[in-house]
C-alpha cells in the first residue's frame, strides 16, 4: 500500500527514459506523492540509452544534472557490496535491487517486471510495479494533488507546448494508458 511521501521508490532506467514517463513520475515526486530514488548506475544506464538515441553529451549531462538538482536526496550510494549476493533473472539488473535495498525502498518502478520476480523481491520487503500501475495507485491515493501535479507538468511543457489532452495522448503512446485515462476522467 502506498502511503505518501514516506513511500520510497527506486526508478529503473526504463521509466526514466522516455521523457514522458520520467516527467510525470518526477512531478508526482515533486508534489510529495512519493519519495524518489535512483543510483549512479541507473543514471549511467540512462546516459547510455540517450547516447544510443543520438543525444549530445552536453545534453545528457544537462538532463542528469537537472534531475539531480531537483532531487538532491534521491541518489543512493554505497550499494555495490550488495550486488554480488543478489539473484535476478538478468544479472545486469542486480544494481537496481541493491540500490532499492540500500535505500530501504518500498518499491521498484520498472516496465521490465519479468526481471524482478515477486518472490525474490519479497525477501527484501520489496515489490516491483510498472509505471502505469504505480502512477494509477498514486492518483488513487490523492486525486487533487495528482491532478495538480499533472496540470503543472502541462503548464511547464515546452518544445512543443501541448494542452492537457495532447499530453494525455503522449502518455498513452508510452504505455501509460490507465494513468492517462484516470487523469482524463479527473479533468
Amino acid at each position: 500500500m502506498i502511503h505518501s511521501v514516506r513511500f520510497t521508490c527506486v526508478l529503473d532506467t526504463n521509466v526514466i527514459y522516455p521523457v514522458n514517463i520520467r516527467d510525470l513520475l518526477l512531478w508526482f515526486a515533486h508534489y510529495d506523492l512519493f519519495t524518489v530514488k535512483w543510483s549512479s548506475s541507473i543514471c549511467d544506464e540512462w546516459a547510455k540509452v540517450m547516447r544510443e538515441k543520438g543525444i549530445a553529451e552536453h545534453e545528457i549531462a544537462r538532463r542528469i544534472q537537472r534531475m539531480s538538482d531537483a532531487f538532491p536526496d534521491a541518489l543512493v550510494e554505497n550499494y555495490d557490496g550488495l550486488i554480488e549476493g543478489l539473484q535476478l533473472p538478468d544479472k545486469d539488473d542486480r544494481h537496481v535491487l541493491a540500490a532499492a535495498i540500500k535505500a530501504n525502498a518500498n518499491l521498484i518502478v520498472t516496465n521490465n517486471l519479468r526481471d524482478f520476480p515477486a518472490e525474490e523481491l519479497a525477501k527484501y520487503g520489496l515489490e516491483a510495479k510498472s509505471a502505469d500501475d504505480f502512477l494509477t495507485d498514486i492518483i488513487d491515493l490523492n486525486h487533487a494533488r495528482a491532478l495538480e501535479a499533472f496540470k503543472e507538468l502541462v503548464a511547464n511543457r515546452r518544445s512543443p507546448e501541448l494542452d492537457a489532452y495532447q499530453v494525455l495522448d503522449q502518455l498513452r503512446k508510452v504505455g501509460l494508458k490507465d494513468t492517462a485515462d484516470y487523469l482524463h476522467a479527473l479533468l
